[in-house]
């Protein structure tokens, strides 16, 4: 067991898809000599080759294009986004192509395209360099979409990404990148069925982190830190929170959300990114579906505001933060809460 950072985290997991597999090829801006601009790649292009890190254009679309090229061939192409608002020259060739070549030649052609995307806020960026789009990708059919939250999720999973033979798009939370964790370099991260030492999970599957029995918080990526600080402080008031990684945003893995709200009768979820047709729309609308006769209240999401994502220095306003989750929790468990204001209560 290593103590890394997340970013070192990712760094070792692509380290290793690139030992045991040479079909993986890593493509993207300034990824190669310099190491990515949150130095993820760093030492991989000296240690692999050029023409197998490969520095490319500042061309989204074209990067997607070329590993769509080699995706057909036999290749498996990770392609890194610099920035989450510099994915929008390439969502033509995503969701046009990328997430539909499957479906289109009825199996017949594969697409194990990996496509990593630092996405959020919390860094102090300017304009189109803290933005949180994976919604856009999860209302697309043919894509797979995660997002880790710790070291050793990140690790594991961008190993899973790569091996999996659909396309899927990593998010990955930059704000948490220099944050540490422990690292299991030695778990297989193919072992699901348990065998080894320790379970590791498909990265389709989300995970109850924290348990409890009053209310049910959902968070992914950059929020399931600020999840289970709140589950810690509302211990302090006596209510006990349930905290779930959801870990998968395309499929969702609906299981464990639904056998904890069956259990509390009541869901929180969190996420940065807007509010309106967000994931936490999407979560709220299926549990209340599948989990009505359960609920005690009415689902809570803590989100984003329906504002293009402000300059840095209003960010703090915008982003959930642990006041606005722990109101939410306040909400559901029918407490006082800022929403009574809202009503008029």
């Amino acid at each position: 067991m290593t103590q890394m950072t997340f970013g070192k985290a990712i760094n070792a997991g692509l380290r290793r898809a690139l030992e045991q597999d040479p079909k993986v090829l890593l493509m993207g801006e300034d990824i190669g000599k310099l190491g990515g601009v949150f130095r993820i790649t760093d030492g991989l292009q000296q240690d692999f080759g050029p023409h197998r890190v490969i520095d490319t254009p500042l061309a989204e679309s074209g990067i997607i294009g070329t590993a769509v090229g080699l995706a057909v061939r036999g290749y498996r192409p990770v392609c890194e986004i610099q920035f989450d608002g510099f994915i929008y020259p390439a969502f033509n060739q995503i969701v046009s192509q990328v997430a539909k070549l499957h479906y289109r030649t009825r199996g017949a052609v594969r697409m194990p395209l990996t496509i990593r995307v630092p996405f959020g806020g919390g860094i102090g960026s300017p304009e189109h360099h803290s933005e949180s789009p994976e919604a856009y990708f999860t209302h697309t059919s043919g894509l797979r979409v995660i997002s880790v939250s710790n070291p050793q999720d990140a690790y594991l999973m961008i190993q899973q990404a790569i091996a999996c033979d659909d396309p899927v798009l990593y998010f990955e939370p930059k704000r948490r990148y220099h944050s540490k964790g422990d690292v299991d370099e030695g778990l297989d991260p193919f072992d699901t069925r348990g065998s080894g030492a320790q379970e590791v999970l498909p990265m389709a599957r989300a995970q109850v982190i924290a348990p409890g029995g009053d209310v049910t918080l959902v968070a992914y990526g950059p929020m399931v830190g600020l999840a289970r600080d709140a589950a810690l402080a509302a211990a302090d008031e006596g209510i006990s929170v349930e905290v779930i990684d959801l870990r998968s945003l395309a499929p969702i893995d609906f299981g464990p959300i639904e056998a904890s709200v069956r259990k509390t009768g009541r869901l929180v979820v969190a996420h940065e990114a807007g509010q309106s047709g967000g994931l936490g729309a999407e979560l709220s609308a299926s549990i209340t579906e599948r989990c009505f006769h359960y609920l005690e209240a009415a689902p809570v999401r803590v989100t984003g505001f329906d504002n293009p994502y402000p300059p840095a220095k209003l960010e703090k306003h915008h982003v959930p933060d642990l006041d606005r989750i722990l109101d939410g929790v306040d909400r559901a468990m029918g407490r006082s809460s800022s929403f009574d204001s809202v009503l008029g209560a």
